[in-house]
């Protein structure tokens, strides 16, 4: 979509979110591409997005933590918009979604179906997966409803250590993990919608420094100008699964059926990356996961991820993130386990 024309991005807000979420997202969104240029140049710069608050009827209501929330349209907004976001919900994960969000969902599926992307923060994933839309897909959400989702929607391959995952038809279905995850959700976004530059901007503006350190290489992805290729879509729904298998671009070649120059040719066309650079990618964010995490050897991550040689897998992973992984687990792992205890 990097395309002179400024993106259209729905924000879907419902009585069950909060209003700190949708105008976070809101300011987020206009800051991009506008306020460096004011705060650097003196003069501000072109917005790349156009964010619009849009509910169910349009008409201002009061949301979760008792704060009055003013749309700016219905949703037959969303038929305009590029992207439609749903920020949060509220809802106690034991508590039943039958016969709720009715023409939420409905918007959705319509959005969806027409090309739209879909993006999520924290437990709003949960209205993709009552839409159906998260079948056979992987998927995340905020860590209090993995369970509630894995058993509602048995067919949705939830990941729980995943902070962001892309899914579904030209990778249109996004969602983000839990509480203060909407803020990667958004600079993924920008950076999708324009440009990692911009994205970065936006995050050394706001203070976001760590996307700028250890998200790297899942932000190529974003880089990614997805078109509709339903060879290489099923390629890369294929090595999503299988990145750590030996020779995964052949692998994919033979999947796809076609020449492999052909394929190489129509897979950068497609995501913005040669083949391998996208199993790197994938393989270097799963690495990066387990580093978070766990206390595995890196000789066992390099392993795990697909490659043999560990001293090639730390220089990759040093050139693609500027940190060795013994760095990257220290700072992450020890960030992770202080927000798990408290401490």
């Amino acid at each position: 979509m990097n395309d002179s024309s400024p993106a259209r991005v729905a924000i879907l807000a419902l009585p069950e979110t909060t209003a700190s979420v949708v105008y976070g997202m809101y300011d987020f969104f206009m800051s991009a591409g506008r306020d460096w240029g004011m705060i650097c140049e003196s003069r501000p710069g072109e917005p790349v997005i156009l964010p619009k608050v849009v509910s169910c009827h349009g008409a201002s209501f009061m949301a979760g933590n008792n704060v009055r929330i003013s749309p700016e349209a219905c949703l037959d907004a969303c038929d305009d918009a590029d992207v439609v976001c749903v920020p949060e919900l509220l809802v106690p994960p034991g508590e039943p979604f039958a016969g709720r969000f009715k023409p939420e969902i409905a918007c959705l599926r319509q959005a969806y179906a027409s090309g739209k992307i879909l993006a999520t923060a924290c437990s709003g994933a949960l209205l993709l997966a009552e839409a159906g839309l998260l079948d056979g897909h992987e998927a995340t959400t905020h860590w209090a409803y993995c369970d509630l989702m894995a058993r509602r929607y048995p067919r949705v391959k939830v990941r729980r250590q995943r902070a962001l995952v892309c899914a579904g038809d030209g990778q249109r279905l996004i969602m983000a993990g839990g509480g203060t995850s909407w803020l990667d959700l958004a600079l993924y976004l920008i950076a999708r919608l324009s440009s990692i530059d911009i994205a970065m901007q936006t995050a050394r503006l706001n203070l976001v420094d760590w996307h700028e350190i250890g998200q790297q290489p899942f932000a190529r992805l974003a880089q990614a100008r997805q078109m509709e290729d339903a060879v290489i879509a099923r390629c890369q729904e294929w090595i999503a699964e299988h990145y750590a298998e030996p020779a995964p671009v052949n692998a994919m070649v033979a999947l796809s059926g076609i020449a492999e120059r052909s394929f190489k040719r129509r897979f950068q066309l497609a995501t913005g990356m040669s083949p391998l650079e996208y199993v790197h990618t994938l393989r270097l964010e799963e690495a990066k996961q387990m580093l978070e995490s766990g206390n595995q050897p890196v000789e066992a991550i390099a392993n795990e991820v697909g490659y043999e040689d560990a001293g090639f897998f730390s220089r990759l992973f040093r050139r693609h993130v500027n940190l060795t992984p013994a760095q990257y687990r220290k700072r992450f792992g020890a960030m992770r386990r202080a927000m798990a205890t408290g401490h």
